[in-house]
């Protein structure tokens, strides 16, 4: 998710140009949805300026976590941030995944006490 601003938009006309891509609106004007796709190794990266069920992209950043990927610090949203999204869109592919990915969020929360309370001890 990003903020659709002016100078997101040209951020991200520049990241598919260095890329050799080019950035579509596949489902223009349904959707906030900015595709980059490059043909060549069929390289797609979706950019949504709206996602369902999430009120800010404030928000949303709030309880992202960074990860790294190509030498590079990425946020990703979290899981229960997902989860809520695609119980919110409805749409059958959605609803398809939601069992998978409310057990894979049961487990972490399980195993998180765990890792908390090793790290309190000092073990």
């Amino acid at each position: 998710m990003f903020r659709k601003t002016p100078g997101n938009l040209r951020k991200l006309k520049a990241v598919a140009a260095s890329l050799g891509a080019m950035v579509l609106r596949p489902y223009y004007p349904m959707s906030d949805l900015f595709r980059v796709v490059r043909d060549e190794d069929s390289l797609q990266v979706d950019f949504m300026a709206t996602v369902h069920g999430v009120r800010s992209f404030e928000s949303l950043r709030s309880r992202a976590q960074g990860v790294h990927f190509g030498g590079h610090r990425l946020l990703v949203a979290d899981l229960a941030d997902i989860i809520r999204s695609k119980r919110a869109a409805g749409r059958p592919k959605d609803r398809a995944v939601l069992e998978v990915l409310e057990k894979t969020l049961e487990e972490r929360k399980k195993a998180a006490p765990r890792s908390t309370r090793g790290s309190q001890t000092g073990n």
